[in-house]
């Protein structure tokens, strides 16, 4: 076989994996750097191999306790926006009503606006009301964008579902709560999980519209960008390489779980 053939029986592989090591490339940045001491302000340059930032991660004044409020409001805007979510995602497959092609569009209008205009309608928003803005200001607009990911995550799995599972639970004489906990939410579950991830990701990233409601409160993106105004200290690199390594670890475990589920599933048969 030829250098040639070879390219081209591979070629899907070897863009794949190219792709691949260009989106983890900033990974990989962040990782190194956050073993750098720097001499100066700005952590953009190597000097020298230290781990003076993973021994003191919380070093720098008002890092962590962003960080623990980013997290705070991720939580709680996920679980909103689930359940939430899940619900409008049931209700729009599974029931006729009134306006119901409207909803469907308007569920993708979080998606598809600017994020710089739904902070600044937002922020008009609270502001006739007479909110005063800080958590929950941001947990109302961070549940508000969220659930529109949970939708089309859960919507795109309900519809997917085979309705005859169902009927035959039923069948079977199990009740509605009984169907829904042993058949429905299970198949389901996929979906659901797709969608809160999402949202999770989204609520602790978000800067935008964050910080257009946010008033005096300052959250993990928001520090990172005032710290970069004025110096970027390499705990802010500690921080990322750990998020990105517990993201990792999660992806691994959900895999082996998936895989050990199958395998249970095929001795079974």
């Amino acid at each position: 076989m030829t250098f040639v053939n070879w390219l081209k029986s591979r070629l899907v592989v070897i863009a794949g994996l190219l792709t691949l090591a260009y989106l983890l490339l900033p990974n990989v940045v962040v990782t190194v750097f956050s073993f750098n001491n720097p001499k100066g302000r700005f952590n953009y340059q190597w000097q020298e191999f230290s781990t003076d930032a993973w021994r003191d991660p919380c070093g720098v004044a008002g890092l962590c306790g962003s960080l623990a409020l980013s997290l705070q409001i991720a939580l709680w805007a996920t679980l909103g926006a689930t359940l939430l979510g899940t619900l409008i995602a049931f209700a729009l497959v599974r029931y006729r009503f009134r306006a119901r092609g409207a909803v469907n569009s308007l569920i993708f209008l979080p998606m598809a606006m600017p994020e710089v205009v739904m902070a600044a309608s937002l922020l008009t928003l609270f502001l006739n009301m007479g909110a005063q803005l800080g958590f929950w200001t941001i947990l109302i607009a961070h549940v508000m964008f969220c659930l529109s990911f949970v939708v089309v995550a859960v919507k795109a799995r309900v519809m997917s579902m085979d309705p005859r599972l169902e009927q035959a639970a039923q069948d079977l004489y199990a009740g509605p709560f009984q169907t829904f906990w042993r058949v429905t939410l299970p198949i389901a579950a996929p979906g659901i999980a797709a969608g809160a991830l999402l949202a999770f990701a989204l609520s602790f990233d978000d800067f935008i519209i964050t910080n257009f409601n946010a008033g005096s409160t300052v959250t993990f993106p928001m520090f990172v960008w005032g710290s970069a105004q004025r110096g970027t200290p390499v705990q802010i690199n500690v921080i990322g390489t750990a998020m990105f390594v517990v993201a990792v670890l999660l992806v691994l475990v959900s895999m082996a779980f998936t895989q050990h589920s199958k395998r249970r599933d095929r001795q079974k048969a």
